[in-house]
């Protein structure tokens, strides 16, 4: 019997061939995909995708629609291949990692704004509503040289839904398991001078027990819901030939329940997603422009739950990011030259006292790529300084040489840093201010095919990170439990990956293989050469799709090896691998109207990504949309 837990890196090779022998067998006539999706995350320029070094995956609209149910983490799983760590459900807390990398090593974008918790130190992925995203750009490996800190693993940048020309208003419903109801409407419209969108969402979903009996004395089998309500705004106005003006507003304000081990009391907690930025831009003459921006990204939580002695507890944390960027780029005979400075304030405001509840980093960047006869090339350097720890420099070198029609080869070189939290460095009696930022250097190598089996990119990354924050218990006469955050880890993550896209007639699919070994690189502690918990060794996306008459049908098939859910490696939190398959079906009743269905964890797998937590179960969703055209 197939076996994920058996797998083993060194045995790549040979799975990769008996994969390819597969394919072709299945698919003897594949066309490959003449698509040129622009990619502005990989560099900071709009360029297309064929034209980028780095390794980028693109989520478009009718892969966000057709994903009723999910969160945009369990979206970014199946159609990116990353890992995540959830805790159970629809707005429940969930980690991402990509490329292996810690959950505070992933950047995520909205609109080209910082967002996230300065006081975790990572970004929040679970008030983030699809239903207000046009389009995702996922940059894997490391962008600290265009992005500077927590952009180790990579980046995330979502894009909401923009202005177009004419008058396009929308709607939708979606009805599903655990009492889910779901409504969007909006409208986006414009002509050669002025476009905009404004568009809201609400949705309120009942759920299912977050936890099970595992998690101990928190758990509790009740219901753990989620509502929200959220809207988005977008304006761009050309004031004169040359100069545009542009403005975007998301919120998104969420209300979770979860278990806190008493039976009469959930945890309540309300969070509010606010990204709010302005921008003005001039293009001087074609291929030269020059825009300045200001932006705003908030991450609020209040929790409102019970003590240890079941009396009322409140507790608040609001982190908030102030971001100034000025960029200017120009074309000229060897490629895109970028140059940028920008400067982003963090500030925190918390029932917790904390010794210093700001901050301030800024930054020079610099780049250049372009493509010429078959030759890629891409290089980046920026400068940091921050107010609390100093500065960082951090590069990027990147070259592809197409040597064949169907062949060719990519490489690249980056050094990464991530600055330490807010919790980290001043939680009251356990932060640690003398902290220094996390570093990395990161290795990749890709080769990529592109025949009448379609296009496959096959990529080797080797990540080594050092100055790894550890919190580890440091007791005093004063507190026996204090616990103390100190950079002593080290950490190696070595993987492949294997990308897979294509279409013919009616047919198109998508693959991703993910192989990890990702472990902890110190020496001298106890957890010495273990692997990294919470990561899967073998994680696998599998989608298949077709067009019959009116139809849209689609399968996806999620597949990921055994975890530990702690840094001990220990049998007692090992999760078992597992297989979840959804199937979705669309039908176009006009050219206005369309229905969709939804049936995901079609065998009602039960697994767990966090130890003592639930994730979902069978569940069903119908859609119906209208699109005025």
């Amino acid at each position: 019997m197939f076996s994920f837990h058996s797998m083993k890196i060194c045995s790549f090779p040979a799975r990769l061939a008996v994969l390819n022998l597969a394919l072709a067998a299945a698919f003897p006539a594949l066309a490959q995909s003449q698509l040129k999706d622009v990619v502005v995350t990989a560099t900071r320029v709009a360029q297309p995708l064929t034209d980028v070094v780095a390794d980028v995956s693109i989520i478009d609209r009718e892969q966000i629609e057709a994903s009723a149910g999910r969160t945009l983490s369990e979206l970014l799983v199946r159609e990116a291949v990353v890992q995540i760590s959830a805790n159970g459900g629809l707005g429940k807390s969930s980690s991402l990692y990509l490329r292996g990398t810690s959950a505070g090593h992933t950047l995520l974008l909205i609109d080209g704004v910082r967002y996230g918790s300065a006081s975790l130190g990572q970004a929040n992925w679970d008030n983030i509503p699809l239903e207000l995203i046009e389009r995702i750009e996922v940059l894997k490996g490391p962008a600290a040289a265009l992005y500077g800190s927590d952009a180790m693993g990579g980046v995330v940048q979502v894009f909401t839904r923009l202005g177009q020309k004419g008058f396009h208003p929308y709607g939708s419903v979606t009805l599903g398991s655990n009492s889910h109801r779901k409504v969007a409407a909006g409208v986006a419209g414009g002509d050669d001078e002025v476009s905009y969108a404004l568009g809201a969402s609400s949705l309120t979903d009942k759920g299912f027990s977050a936890t099970n009996s595992k998690i101990g004395a928190a758990y509790n089998p009740d219901r753990d819901g989620f509502d929200q309500d959220s809207v988005n705004g977008s304006l761009a106005w050309r004031l004169v030939p040359g100069w545009r003006l542009t403005a975007h507003v998301l919120q998104a304000s969420g209300v979770n329940r979860s278990d806190n081990g008493d039976s009469l009391f959930d945890v309540r907690t309300e969070t509010t997603t606010q990204v709010l930025g302005a921008g003005l831009e001039h293009q001087w003459s074609e291929g030269v422009r020059t825009t300045f921006k200001l932006s705003r990204g908030e991450d609020k939580a209040t929790s409102f739950g019970t003590d240890e002695v079941n009396s009322t507890a409140t507790t608040r944390y609001d982190t908030e990011r102030t971001q100034t960027t000025l960029q200017h780029e120009w074309a000229t005979a060897i490629g895109t030259w970028m140059l940028g400075a920008e400067s982003v304030k963090e500030s925190v405001s918390s029932t917790v006292a904390y010794d210093v509840s700001d901050r301030r980093t800024n930054s020079l960047f610099a780049g250049l790529n372009g493509q010429k006869q078959g030759h890629l090339w891409q290089f980046n350097l920026r400068h940091d300084d921050n107010s609390q720890f100093g500065s960082a420099n951090t590069g990027n070198l990147g070259y592809g040489y197409q040597f064949t029609p169907d062949w060719s080869l990519h490489g690249s070189y980056g050094s990464t840093f991530k600055a330490p939290s807010f919790n980290d460095l001043y939680w009251p009696a356990a932060g640690n201010p003398l902290l220094q930022p996390e570093k990395g250097h990161s290795k990749e190598l890709a080769l990529v095919y592109k025949s009448g089996i379609g296009p496959v990119k096959l990529t080797r990354f080797d990540n080594r990170i050092d100055n790894l924050i550890a919190w580890a218990a440091a007791p005093t006469q004063e507190n026996p439990y204090r616990w103390l955050p100190s950079n002593v880890n080290k950490a190696s993550i070595k993987g492949w990956s294997l990308g897979y896209e294509g279409g013919s007639g009616l047919w198109s699919w998508q693959t991703q293989l993910e192989l990890l070994d990702a472990r902890d690189a110190s020496s001298g502690t106890k957890t010495s050469g273990k692997k990294l918990p919470q990561r899967a060794d073998t994680q696998l996306s599998a989608s298949l799709r077709r067009e019959v008459a009116d139809w849209k049908l689609g399968a996806h098939w999620l597949a990921a090896s055994d975890r530990f859910g702690d840094a001990a490696n220990s049998d007692a939190q090992r999760l078992a691998g597992y297989g979840t398959l959804d199937l979705s079906a669309e039908h176009a009743l006009t050219q206005d109207w369309r229905i969709q269905f939804r049936l995901n964890n079609l065998t009602d797998k039960s697994y767990e990504t966090v130890y003592g937590y639930n994730q979902p179960g069978r569940s069903a969703y119908v859609t119906l949309r209208w699109q005025g055209h």
